[in-house]
């Protein structure tokens, strides 16, 4: 009997733009194995033939040697009789059904950073240098399979150089689809204000580090969109950028040339350093050092810098030139999308930026950066972008196998929340999330949205049978989905939080829930925010929540953390009994007067359960901050002051336990608080004991529950400080906590429970 056989082998996973195919050839003649590779719709299809024990070694290589950033999400593998293949070949692509993970963005590689610092390389100094292992993907592509022909490249024709390249078996650039060089790639050129053109090529790049050197603000036009970037040293830079992008308080993104240079302001762990140099490369969080040379304005009030390595040969030949780190931030105004088109930029970013550096590949979608930080020894995500999207999940049968509905899953298309948006879509019990959007308060972010949902209709050839959406009466999402004309499921916002962390982690009902967040529409036509949701095979259930408060003002109070404060007050006492707390005298008496008139009265309040309200108040009560001028500003100054105190005390709480839903009542600690407050306990220790408080109420109601496995997800738990002390005391209770692995446990993640709701509950 012949010792040789033949497999044919699906594998499917970010397996296109990776250097997939290369890897397999050259594993296939390493092992004498012959046969073919070809890109298909659903992944790499792989045809090898050879002696059995040879073929055994092949799959085992596959798993144990492939490119870096490749993902394997499944491989079949089916044994046939040979039929006498001559060689091993890299065939063309074929245009098959739609299934395939389309791979991320990914910072330019070492050596691809080596040839443009070698002046005897041809691709010294080219901007646009990259490889089979690094470059542009996501944000150019077009079509499935990833072909050149398929993305935005293909306007380029490849030089006899890069032909040479491209066929050579034993080099880097061997099939890879985005090689080009100074001879026949994308050319950069620099505009002033008004898109007249100054300078190209390498004079276009001199003159703009002389422009930064000066103290200039430069529009870039980056891997994923236009960039702000300019000198971060530079107080009057900072200042103006500041001024014209109406933020007056969020912390700026800032871009070292190398780790060295980040280590004069910052601590580097060795997960923080592993995530820097990743070819992901993240901004992470990173805690500063007490005598950074950093002006303070870069992240006013906040022991944290959000920090990050080049992302591409253009940003590093730029800060090799530099002595100081450069502030990136998105291109774009405030709360639209990042501009991607240089005649959009010119005109919606002229007012700010000093000059243009611009280029000629087209970016087909915008693509911000993404942000991470080290919560428990692993990274969380706070956005989710660049390097990571589109997010990936497979549906796991087994753990969904009891619901009648997984059997023949229709194509889904979840439109995700108001705030953080992303989209997602389930195809073939396969999840595809896509990467940030941002806030659907614009026309402009609304087109990119629609733009985004269509990019993945068409990439995957997918049409959507259902469309599921927040259960809220107002949301542009919402009425978007209306519009479609097909069946419409509404998923309650807080429980489309924890379907999303539970698939996030692979786990199946039973699980407790805590959600916990700034804004969600509740069931009862309330403000959810601080929930504790029970999660069975057939059901959920609001077990528990906080007690209640109202908002005078409504949405007002979200960034008037003050109202936040005063509906507190209301619940507890007669303001007259607090009225040397600081935060009331930030009012005008006509102001007081007619908010405690709207409070008494119940005019224009809404009543919420909101943990992350609840930080609010807590933060204006202190005097740490009475206005949130971005998303989460006083919670996160509120978290920021636990790092200058220790303790294992807490406040006093209670909770109704009649029937569900249980009601935590925070009105002890608040009083608790006002009395620490007065007595002049130091802030720190205050929010300390605030966040240990929080910690303990999680805790009391697990208990409750009897459910083993608890879920943290919501917005409030970026909060570094308050997800380890819960983990650590649910650990301490042995109870299994669990937090977001591989998406956002803010509204980025919503997409994906909703999904997920559709298929096991209705």
């Amino acid at each position: 009997m012949s010792q040789k056989k033949r497999l044919n082998i699906i594998i499917k996973g970010i397996v296109q733009g990776v250097g997939f195919r290369p890897f397999i050839y050259k594993l296939s003649i390493k092992l004498d194995l012959k046969g073919i590779v070809i890109n298909s719709g659903s992944g790499v299809i792989v045809e090898v033939e050879g002696n059995k024990y040879n073929l055994q070694s092949f799959l085992l290589k596959i798993h144990e040697e492939k490119p870096v950033i490749s993902k394997i999400d499944i491989i079949k593998v089916i044994t046939l009789e040979p039929v006498g293949y001559p060689t091993f070949e890299i065939k063309n692509s074929i245009n098959d059904k739609k299934n395939v993970t389309v791979p991320p963005d990914l910072a330019t590689c070492q050596d691809c950073l080596e040839e443009i610092s070698d002046p005897n390389n041809r691709r010294y100094l080219y901007p646009f240098t990259n490889c089979t292992n690094c470059g542009s993907r996501y944000s150019i592509i077009l079509g499935l399979p990833y072909d050149r022909s398929q993305t935005s490249i293909n306007k380029f024709t490849m030089c006899k150089f890069c032909k040479e390249e491209y066929k050579d078996s034993l080099g880097k650039r061997f099939h890879s689809q985005v090689n080009f060089c100074p001879y026949c790639g994308p050319e950069l050129k620099l505009l002033n204000n008004k898109g007249q053109i100054l300078s190209y090529s390498l004079e276009a790049l001199r003159q703009c580090i002389n422009e930064l050197k000066a103290g200039k603000i430069i529009a870039i036009k980056g891997l994923g969109g236009f960039q702000f970037i300019t000198n971060a040293r530079n107080i009057n830079s900072v200042n103006k950028l500041r001024k014209y992008k109406n933020r007056p308080a969020k912390p700026f993104a800032l871009m070292y040339s190398s780790l060295e240079a980040i280590r004069t302001d910052c601590q580097i762990s060795l997960l923080e350093k592993e995530l820097l140099i990743s070819p992901q490369a993240p901004i992470v969080l990173l805690k500063r050092k007490t005598n950074n040379s950093l002006n303070c304005n870069i992240a006013p009030n906040n022991p944290y810098l959000g920090v990050m390595l080049s992302s591409t040969s253009l940003h590093y030949l730029l800060l090799k030139e530099l002595n100081f780190p450069l502030i990136v931030t998105s291109g774009n105004i405030n709360s639209e999308p990042i501009c991607i088109e240089e005649g959009e930029a010119i005109q919606s970013l002229g007012p700010i930026a000093d000059s243009f550096l611009v280029h000629d590949l087209p970016i087909i979608r915008p693509i911000d950066d993404s942000v991470v930080r080290i919560i428990q020894g692993r990274k969380a995500f706070i956005r989710c972008a660049r390097g990571y999207a589109p997010i990936s999940l497979m549906m796991n049968k087994q753990l969904y196998s009891n619901y009648k509905k997984f059997i023949n899953i229709p194509n889904v298309l979840a439109v995700g929340s108001h705030t953080k948006n992303t989209v997602a879509i389930l195809k073939n019990n396969q999840i595809f999330v896509s990467q940030h959007i941002g806030e659907l308060s614009t026309l402009k972010t609304f087109e990119s949205f629609k733009n985004t949902i269509n990019s993945l209709k068409a990439l995957y050839q997918f049409k959507p049978q259902i469309i599921v959406c927040d259960k809220h009466p107002d949301y542009v999402s919402s009425h978007f989905a209306k519009a479609q004309k097909l069946p419409l499921g509404k998923v309650q916002h807080h429980y489309a939080h924890v379907l999303s962390c539970m698939l996030d982690n692979q786990l199946k009902p039973p699980v407790l829930g805590i959600a916990w967040d700034g804004t969600g529409y509740g069931n009862d036509s309330t403000i959810w925010g601080g929930e504790f949701i029970l999660v069975l095979n057939n059901y959920y259930e609001r077990i528990a929540h906080f007690h209640p408060f109202k908002l005078p003002g409504g949405d007002k109070a979200i960034k008037d953390s003050k109202r936040s404060a005063l509906g507190m007050l209301y619940e507890i006492s007669n303001f007259k009994d607090n009225l040397e707390l600081s935060f009331l005298k930030e009012f005008s008496k006509q102001e007081l007067s007619l908010l405690q008139q709207m409070l008494s009265l119940n005019i224009n309040t809404f009543l919420t359960t909101s943990v992350g309200r609840l930080f609010d108040g807590v933060a204006a009560i202190l005097g740490i901050c009475y206005e949130n001028t971005f998303e989460g500003q006083s919670s996160m100054m509120l978290e920021h002051a636990t790092i200058s105190s220790e303790t294992e005390d807490s406040y006093t709480y209670t909770i109704r336990e009649k029937k569900y839903p249980y009601i935590v009542d925070w009105k002890p600690i608040i009083k608790e608080i006002i009395q620490d407050l007065l007595s002049k306990v130091p802030y720190g220790e205050i929010s300390v004991k605030f966040h240990n408080t929080l910690a303990e109420i999680i805790v009391d109601i697990a208990k409750i529950s009897q459910i083993k496995n608890i879920l943290l997800t919501g917005g409030c738990f970026q909060n570094k400080y308050l997800t380890e002390r819960v983990i650590f005391r649910l650990e301490q209770e042995n109870l299994v906590p669990f937090f977001h692995k591989h998406i956002p446990s803010n509204d980025g993640g919503i997409a994906l429970g909703q999904i997920i709701a559709e298929i096991i509950h209705k």
